[in-house]
């Protein structure tokens, strides 16, 4: 597996943990990483997918809501409504990363951590999104 995508998995395990106790990411990042042995460029990764999201949740969203018809943001699952705010932040904040990578990536790590109905749902979301941002 790529550092990238080990980088986004654990983003996702720290965006988890935020959602559901809105702890600063300090305290997050200061417990998760505790008994992990990672490259400094997964940390490093993991840590800008992160700050960068919760920095601009309001904005991502927005976004994601004018594109989840018939889905309010918190009904969906907690792993998709976060695999969905680190990709559209990707998708804005990042230059980092292709949106076509960054969607497979979600996708891939959908297929892993959620429900069978994920990876569709959140490759529609997204596809949408990315249209809107390319116009």
């Amino acid at each position: 597996m790529g550092t990238r995508r080990k980088a986004r998995e654990y983003a996702l395990q720290m965006l988890f943990q935020w959602d559901i106790t809105r702890d600063s990411i300090e305290q997050i990042a200061g417990t998760f990483w505790e008994d992990q042995d990672q490259p400094a460029a997964v940390v490093d990764f993991a840590r800008l997918l992160v700050t960068r999201t919760i920095d601009h949740v309001e904005e991502i969203d927005a976004l994601i809501q004018r594109h989840a018809e018939n889905w309010r943001l918190d009904r969906m699952a907690i792993v998709d409504r976060n695999l969905l705010r680190m990709a559209v932040q990707e998708f804005m904040y990042g230059r980092e990363t292709p949106k076509a990578v960054v969607m497979n990536e979600a996708i891939e790590i959908a297929r892993r951590y959620s429900s069978q109905e994920s990876p569709p749902f959140i490759n529609g979301i997204l596809d949408s999104i990315k249209r809107e941002l390319e116009s």
